[in-house]
């Protein structure tokens, strides 16, 4: 069908993506900057983005860094109006940065259970905010917060990193609820296993690998291209009813399976 509209295209506009320095940031970065649209990334230190921002530029999309600590307020509220003047405007918001702290639940001090709550969550919830000051006078926008498939389970020696996973699923139907009369959506993308430098350890582990392999029904790890069509659509006009969502990109191991199943 010629002249159709591409609901995909994500051309003329401009996406914020946090946590940008590796992982997870880059690559759904990528898929953003491949259907059209131009980035704003961030990073504790914006100069830890630098080759990503060279990548995106030669793509043909413009792309520009800010410095952001989630953890911090008056930071994200400069990175956020810093994103805001460099384009002019935010059209999506990918809330992506986050940290981890791998410990026995009797183990965890007060400062780590400090540092991964308030990274993941409470740092989500004023990126958020922020963006949105900005969104609602435009009366349109899309709000991707990042969770995992510890949203909606339970694993062992991450409790501050579940309990704060849980925490953005619920962020996000608050959020959608509240900002739905705005023309803005809130969905949350929650990927499953992917090999990332926070789980790089786990990997190192070939019991572990096949352990978790076996429980995935896909029988595979998620690889980057896996999450390019979801954060595309959630990014995109394709989503335009869907809000308060938690997507689960995961091969499918929600799906409670224990061992691989018999043919």
């Amino acid at each position: 069908m010629s002249g159709a509209h591409n609901f995909f295209d994500l051309s003329g506009k401009v996406a914020f993506v946090t946590g940008a320095s590796r992982g997870l940031g880059q690559y759904m970065g990528r898929a953003l900057a491949r259907a059209g649209a131009d980035l704003v990334v961030s990073a504790r230190k914006k100069e830890d983005t630098a080759a990503f921002v060279d990548e995106i530029r030669a793509l043909g999309r413009c792309c520009e860094a800010v410095s952001l600590d989630v953890r911090e307020e008056a930071s994200i509220r400069a990175a956020v109006d810093a994103a805001q003047a460099a384009f002019g405007r935010i059209d999506v918001l990918v809330n992506n940065a986050g940290c981890n702290v791998r410990k026995a639940a009797i183990d965890v001090t007060w400062e780590d259970w400090s540092k991964v709550v308030d990274t993941n969550l409470r740092g989500g919830f004023f990126v958020a905010t922020a963006v949105a000051r900005h969104m609602i006078p435009r009366g349109k926008g899309r709000i991707v917060n990042i969770g995992s498939v510890t949203s909606v389970f339970g694993s062992a020696g991450i409790a501050p990193y579940c309990a704060s996973r849980g925490g953005v699923k619920q962020m996000t139907m608050a959020l959608a609820d509240e900002w739905g009369r705005h023309g803005i959506t809130v969905n949350c993308l929650a990927p499953g296993w992917f090999q990332t430098f926070q789980t790089r350890v786990l990997y190192e582990n070939a019991k572990w690998v096949e352990y978790i392999e076996d429980r995935i029904p896909l029988h595979r790890p998620g690889q980057p291209q896996d999450l390019d069509g979801a954060i595309v659509f959630l990014a995109s006009d394709a989503s335009a009813y869907v809000t308060g969502q938690t997507l689960l990109v995961d091969g499918g191991i929600t799906t409670g399976a224990t061992k691989a199943t018999v043919e």
